[in-house]
């Protein structure tokens, strides 16, 4: 079976950080590499944020430092948090992975370590016969206590991953779907506080579709090309996300996908290329979507970007924008490279413009998306699997 056939501008009040209440006895506190706490707001219109509290701007000097000179453009995500940096980069929202529960596991004296404790000691889950049920259930009370814990601690909204295991299975997804968000509802965590996130498979577009029309919330993931762009602005998707760096990576080391192939013969980076075009499509026609653009390197990709809803950056780029000053004279000046205004002025083919289905989809998928989309959904696909294995290994819990 082929892959194929498969978010008004923001406050400029400063950010609070939570990171005392992160960590224990002076350690450093780490999760996982594919932990993102995200920057996402229900609504917004044009991404203005502040990434810190204090000692950006020098209103005596007009010196300010390169992250908050970006920061007035798109929202900047910190990839990867480690929790002592929270104070550094604080994050407003969170992403909930079977990366994440892995990462609390591993570390016993983390304060997250009791939403596993307590969801190996669910009742509910205990009293269920089929073992693999049992750890499905296990896992999706881990996912939402953590998930509750953090909508706690950040503002903003917290995207609780799917299980990658049904990106083939459109009624599947929704019906987990529904199942977390009764078990948020249960443990009083509002819908307008979550997303979810669903790989990008044509049954992942169709069921995200669905849950926008009941007014759920969804973060597709996994995008490596137009057409599936495209078709989650279509669906009505909320947040699109873009790995530029994965795109970058196959083209060096591949050939042969023909929207590859175009953007390098303009002289254009193919990852950049994509967001761009994927930008101008939602805003030059109206579509509700946000875009995110992941896998971002370093900082000259993120000025490539500057004006895309959401950029997801590395904390060594973050580092390196606040330690960088900027003056008014400076030789070079942050300017939107991503605007409604420039994409008004962008022109689509007829074949762009058409209603996608799973069937266009499929055809217009070259070789690029459809490999990085399997590597990216078994990749999940296997935390969740060392997840459950995990669970089937300390259940039951002492004195349970």
């Amino acid at each position: 079976m082929s892959i194929s056939s498969l978010q008004s501008p923001p406050s400029s009040a400063p950010l609070s950080s939570n990171s005392s209440s992160l960590h224990r006895g002076g350690e450093r506190t780490f999760l996982s590499s594919q932990v993102t706490f995200s920057l996402l707001k229900s609504q917004r219109s044009f991404p203005q944020i502040r990434a810190s509290s204090a000692g950006f701007v020098s209103f005596d000097t007009g010196v300010t430092t390169e992250l908050d000179a970006v920061s007035r453009f798109s929202e900047i995500v910190p990839d990867t948090v480690i929790f002592d940096d929270f104070e550094k980069f604080p994050p407003t929202a969170a992403t909930v992975s079977s990366s994440l529960i892995l990462g609390i596991c591993s570390l016993p004296d983390t304060i997250f370590r009791n939403t596993v404790d307590m969801a190996l000691a669910d009742s509910t889950c205990s009293a269920l016969d089929n073992p693999d049920l049992r750890m499905a259930c296990f896992t999706n009370k881990a996912l939402v206590n953590a998930g509750a814990d953090l909508a706690k601690l950040v503002p903003g909204r917290v995207s609780t991953e799917v299980d990658a295991r049904l990106f083939f299975d459109t009624h599947g997804i929704i019906r987990k779907v529904h199942d977390l968000l009764k078990l948020y509802d249960e443990v009083g965590v509002p819908p307008e506080r979550l997303l979810f996130k669903i790989p990008s498979t044509w049954q992942g577009i169709e069921a995200s579709r669905l849950l926008e029309t009941e007014g759920i919330q969804t973060h597709l993931t996994f995008v490596y090309s137009f057409a599936q762009a495209a078709a989650a602005a279509q669906a009505g998707v909320s947040v699109i996300q873009i790995f530029v760096g994965r795109i970058r990576d196959w083209a060096r080391n591949h050939s042969g996908d023909p929207e590859i192939e175009a953007s390098l013969k303009r002289g254009e980076d193919p990852g950049l290329a994509l967001v761009t075009k994927a930008y101008n499509y939602i805003h030059k026609y109206g579509y509700k979507s946000k875009l995110m653009a992941a896998a971002v390197r370093n900082k000259q990709d993120l000025f490539s970007l500057l004006g895309v809803d959401y950029i997801v950056a590395p904390l060594k780029v973050l580092q390196s924008l606040k330690e960088s000053v900027t003056t008014p004279d400076e030789k070079y000046s942050f300017v939107w490279r991503l605007s409604p205004h420039s994409a008004a002025n962008y022109n689509f083919c007829e074949e762009e413009l058409a209603k996608w289905d799973q069937s266009s989809l499929s055809n217009a998928m070259g070789p690029a998306p459809v490999e990085l989309l399997r590597v990216g959904v078994q990749g999940y696909i296997d935390q969740a699997k060392r997840v459950e294995e995990l669970f089937s290994k300390i259940w039951p819990p002492p004195n349970v």
